[in-house]
């Protein structure tokens, strides 16, 4: 007999358990369970408890901030989702994402992304792909050895550069859509704890700085030793000129004899990739991320939008999972800003909320996501109205959560 599993915030008194359910899902190696700690601050964790009160399946609301054309959209991004073994495929994962979204909804989230192990659960409940995250290794020697530009300082950073850094990254993600903005609770922990500590939250970190300004920065970790296998791996970076850029590659460069394959994130529009040896890169990893919908209202509410665009469409939502963003709306957008209202009027367009992720993101256009069959419209009827959804260009994630 299937039971329907009770789903709840976890408290301490579900620390071990939780911990062990994690350790099972994702092969980290045994270790004693982690003491007993208040929950950090900017999360919310969910647990799902079978008809005799074991814990069979887990997920936490990560409370973000996602940059969209200069604003900042609250965003309930998910991780650590596990589901013991003997309960998957019994519905555990999709009470858990019901409970979190519900929870996200009430807290004032207006949108969701994640890195998903199997798409097709996440599918299942309105998350649809919508981008990669991409590291590429590149072989040092290959980076060129620019002189140094006479106006720029560079020097290792400490924590104290940290908040520093923070900005750096703001001024250069704000205009972009989908990036994590460095902000909130979560953000503010995590940086307190290396204030704290006097660490860095990796190896090393490099600036690049213009009569005492920051105008670039790596940090980075070193690994894998010296012979033929050294890596550095960066984890971490942004340039606001292009000899700040520059600067920066050279000082890669000068990591060939010890370390002699560099990997990194690219993102299209990245300001050291116009001075790297992109052709000579190679995939190291792929990191599959998915989209949806929170609360369709705020999603497009909040979010800044091209200031020439001008249009209005009307459709209908269909979210299974949310029910509160199911029905007809009347989009209207203008002089960069834009609202999503009820409306009474009828639609001949007919969208999945998966289908809305994709238009959101940039990552397809009203026609394509028809012929994908997560958009519906009679013969005849054009649907590329809906492409006012898809303004803007495609969204990205450039951190791992």
């Amino acid at each position: 007999m299937r039971h329907t599993p009770h789903v709840r915030e976890l408290t301490d008194d579900d620390a071990t358990a939780a911990w062990h359910l994690g350790r099972t899902a994702f092969g980290s190696d045994p270790q004693p369970p982690p003491p007993t700690t208040t929950p950090t601050p900017g999360t919310t964790r969910y647990g799902a408890f079978d008809h005799t009160g074991r814990l069979i399946g887990k997920a936490v609301d990560l409370h973000h901030d996602q940059w969209w054309d200069g604003r900042t959209v609250a965003a309930a991004d998910i991780a650590s989702v596990a589901v013991t073994p003997e309960a998957r495929g019994r519905g555990v994962a999709r009470a858990l994402l019901t409970t979190l979204l519900r929870g996200a909804h009430d807290r004032g989230a207006a949108i969701s992304a994640l890195f998903p192990t199997v798409a097709a659960p996440y599918r299942a409940c309105g998350w649809e792909t919508a981008g990669t995250l991409r590291t590429v290794a590149l072989p040092t020697a290959l980076l060129t050895r620019h002189q140094p530009t006479p106006h720029l300082t560079v020097r290792p950073g400490t924590p104290a550069d940290l908040t520093a850094v923070d900005d750096l990254h703001t001024h250069t993600t704000r205009h972009r859509r989908g990036l994590l903005a460095r902000s909130g609770p979560l953000h503010e922990h995590h940086r307190a704890r290396h204030t704290t500590d006097a660490t860095l939250p990796y190896d090393g970190l490099t600036l690049v700085e213009h009569h005492g300004h920051l105008v670039g920065y790596a940090g980075w970790n070193r690994r894998d030793g010296y012979g033929d296998h050294g890596t550095l791996t960066i984890e971490d970076l942004a340039a606001t000129t292009a000899d700040a850029a520059r600067e920066l590659v050279g000082i890669l460069a000068s990591w060939h004899s010890v370390a002699p394959t560099l990997r990194l994130p690219l993102l299209p529009g990245d300001p050291l990739t116009p001075h790297l040896p992109v052709e000579k890169a190679r995939e190291h990893e792929q990191d599959t991320w998915m989209h949806r919908p929170v609360d369709v209202t705020r999603a497009v509410r909040d979010r800044g939008w091209p200031a020439h665009l001008h249009g209005t469409a009307t459709f209908t939502l269909d979210d299974p999972l949310a029910d509160w963003n199911t029905g007809t709306w009347h989009l209207e957008i203008t002089n960069g800003s834009a609202d999503l209202r009820r409306t009474t009027t009828p639609a001949d367009l007919h969208l999945t909320v998966r289908g809305f992720a994709l238009l959101y993101t940039g990552a397809a256009t009203a026609r394509t996501i028809a012929q994908a069959g997560l958009l519906h419209h009679p013969t005849g009827t054009d649907p590329a109205t809906l492409d006012l959804l898809a303004a803007g260009g495609p969204a990205q994630l450039g951190d791992y959560f």
